[in-house]
């Protein structure tokens, strides 16, 4: 065997070693375990608190069991909370609340939706996807549909 091959074998070897740990980080049980609170048996999720909502006007946690989540407080009634995937439609850049428009503004092509989700200025066709929001005591809690 000559230095070419041997240096070829230790390269399929550090690579083939390797792959269990690329597996493990790629894995669906890992991205659950990075969740910042785990998924109650009722399904919902602990996403922030009552006083950080108020406090920021929106709460964005990206990392949950259900995905990326965006949390409002209603504009027509602030007594209940709305939460949508604020993953544009279009091309896929994250959208923030606007409350001086009450609606999702997307910051790369100018997309808006209406605080349930549904497009109101293109380019944008498909809504946003809804999640089921909660408070209970000072927790805001998601679920996804």
């Amino acid at each position: 065997m000559n230095r070419r091959e041997f240096i070829a074998w230790v390269g399929v070897g550090s690579l083939a070693s390797s792959l269990p740990v690329v597996i493990a980080a790629c894995s669906s049980q890992t991205k659950s375990q990075s969740t910042n609170t785990p998924v109650r048996a009722d399904g919902f999720q602990v996403v922030g608190t009552v006083a950080d909502l108020d406090k920021n006007g929106q709460l964005f946690r990206e990392e949950t069991a259900v995905g990326k989540v965006l949390v409002i407080k209603d504009p027509s009634n602030t007594s209940k909370i709305i939460a949508v995937n604020p993953t544009c439609t279009h091309k896929g850049c994250v959208v923030g609340w606007n409350q001086d428009q009450s609606s999702f503004v997307c910051p790369c092509h100018g997309s808006k939706y209406a605080s349930d989700g549904k497009v109101t200025n293109g380019p944008a066709e498909k809504p946003l996807s809804t999640y089921t929001a909660k408070v209970e005591g000072n927790e805001v809690l998601v679920k996804g549909s």
